[in-house]
């Protein structure tokens, strides 16, 4: 754990500054994080983490969810880096093209190579942060529609998830209503900061 720490407290200050740090009450959600994207084996049984899931990092406003997102992703190999995409501009997205953008992140998020089709790993970003918005008078939520459209494609050819949200689970619920929440548990292993939690960017 002290090696890996090492690692994210040096890139985190490369990136967001000298002031960046990871205080100790959050070791463990760091570690419950290091745990998923080195794959580890033995942090899985304690932690109970299950590595078929993605992540949902939950926490109160600035505790450091995208920041940490962003640093893991540069702990996995080029090819499984995954993007990171805030949830409001995708609704933004919706204003301006429609449907497409719920089939852009869902049936159309698979890299073609030659002999494979491989699904995009993505991280949606402040997740229930974005509003609501009407299409030619059709309301839609948008990012319901695109985790109900990622979980299909998560049964059928293991389309991992991630997602940053500041809201607790039963705040999502309220939001996204009880079908998306289902899926949602199904899709995503919860890791969860304390409601103190402070910025690590401070």
């Amino acid at each position: 754990m002290n090696n890996n720490l090492s690692i994210i407290q040096s890139r985190g200050k490369e990136i967001y500054g000298e002031h960046f740090c990871v205080f100790p009450e959050d070791y463990e959600v760091l570690q419950k994080l290091l745990t998923w994207f080195l794959q580890d084996e033995q942090g899985v049984n304690h932690y109970n983490i299950n590595l078929h899931k993605g992540i949902l990092l939950t926490g109160p406003i600035r505790c450091g969810k995208t920041s940490l997102m962003s640093l893991m992703r540069l702990l996995v190999p080029q090819h499984q880096r995954f993007g990171i995409k805030s949830c409001r501009e995708i609704t933004f997205d919706f204003i301006k093209d429609g449907y497409e953008v719920i089939q852009r992140y869902s049936i159309n998020a698979y890299s073609n190579t030659i002999n494979t089709s491989r699904p995009n790993t993505l991280c949606f970003d402040d997740l229930g942060a974005e509003s609501t918005f009407k299409y030619y008078g059709n309301q839609c939520n948008v990012m319901g529609e695109i985790l109900l459209s990622r979980y299909d494609h998560f049964i059928s050819n293991h389309m991992l998830t991630h997602a940053t949200t500041n809201l607790s689970a039963s705040e999502l619920e309220d939001y996204y209503g009880n079908r998306v929440r289902s899926r949602m548990r199904e899709m995503f292993d919860l890791i969860a900061f304390d409601v103190g939690a402070m910025d690590n960017r401070r």
